[in-house]
């Protein structure tokens, strides 16, 4: 069964593509046809690599979910098109978010993100109307839902300003008179 040269050197380049962090199928589909395979020695590789539990996507979709949602700090949205890339179903996509969301939600995920921010920048910069807009596109950009952004930067600025809000007192962001 495994006498045939090109499988063997097929088996081989994915197994060493496998070595540097688990793949999706369709990822090792694809990079064997980049390297020049025929699709039947594909399928062999892949329905081998399958059924010795190296190709999984079930599981590929968790540990990449987690790893990008825990460690990233991504957004469902953005971690969502990355798996689909990856040639994941959507019925994966949905059970591998939800799994990573048990260990940390997107609102805790923001709000670690927007401290970090405010370590590098003043409470002013980050809280400022632009600081906002600016710390908005940043996390819609890692795929968060950009009301929940908002409503997280309210509640963390009525913090800092000790419960000054801006739009509370009239004023619009960007006023300098309430600063003492």
């Amino acid at each position: 069964m495994d006498d045939d040269p090109l499988y063997e050197k097929a088996k081989q380049k994915a197994l060493r593509y496998l070595l540097y962090r688990g793949r999706s199928i369709k990822e090792v589909q694809t990079k064997l046809a980049e390297k020049g395979f025929g699709d039947a020695v594909i399928k062999k590789v892949v329905d081998r690599f399958t059924d010795l539990r190296y190709l999984d996507d079930e599981n590929f979709a968790r540990q990449w979910a987690k790893s990008l949602a825990v460690s990233r700090l991504w957004g469902d949205r953005k971690i969502e098109i990355s798996l689909f890339e990856k040639g994941i179903s959507r019925d994966f996509i949905k059970e591998a978010i939800a799994e990573a969301r048990e260990e940390k939600d997107e609102r805790r995920a923001i709000e670690e993100l927007v401290e970090k921010r405010l370590r590098r920048e003043s409470e002013c910069e980050v809280f400022s109307y632009k600081g906002k807009r600016r710390v908005t596109q940043s996390l819609a950009g890692r795929g968060f839902p950009v009301g929940l952004i908002l409503d997280i930067l309210k509640e963390m600025g009525d913090i800092y300003d000790d419960g000054m809000d801006d739009s509370r007192s009239g004023g619009h962001s960007g006023d300098k008179g309430d600063i003492r």
